[in-house]
C-alpha cells in the first residue's frame, strides 16, 4: 500500500506529539527522581521531590493520557479517519 501526503501527514503529527508525552513522561518519572536532592524546596507542605513521586507524577500521567486521547481524536476528524456511527 503507497502512502499518501495525507497518510505522510497525519502519522508525522503523530508520532511528533508522541515522542513530546514520551519526553514529558521521562522527565517526570526519572529526571526528577535523579535530582531530588537538589529539588528540595516545600510543595503543599512537603519536600517537592517527595510530592513528584508520591502524587506529582501520577497526576502528570493522567493528564497526559487525557491530553493524548484529546489530540488524537481531532487529529482523526481533521485527516477524515476517525470511528464514525454506521449505518
Amino acid at each position: 500500500m503507497q502512502l499518501t501526503q495525507k497518510h505522510l501527514e497525519y502519522w508525522s503529527k503523530n508520532l511528533r506529539m508522541t515522542g513530546f508525552l514520551l519526553l514529558v513522561w521521562f522527565v517526570a518519572t526519572f529526571v526528577v527522581g535523579y535530582f531530588s536532592r537538589e529539588l528540595s524546596f516545600n510543595f503543599f507542605g512537603w519536600p517537592f521531590s517527595f510530592y513528584m513521586m508520591a502524587q506529582g507524577s501520577l497526576i502528570i500521567y493522567v493528564v497526559i493520557i487525557w491530553f493524548y486521547a484529546r489530540y488524537m481524536n481531532t487529529l482523526d476528524l481533521e485527516y477524515d479517519v476517525h470511528e464514525g456511527e454506521e449505518d
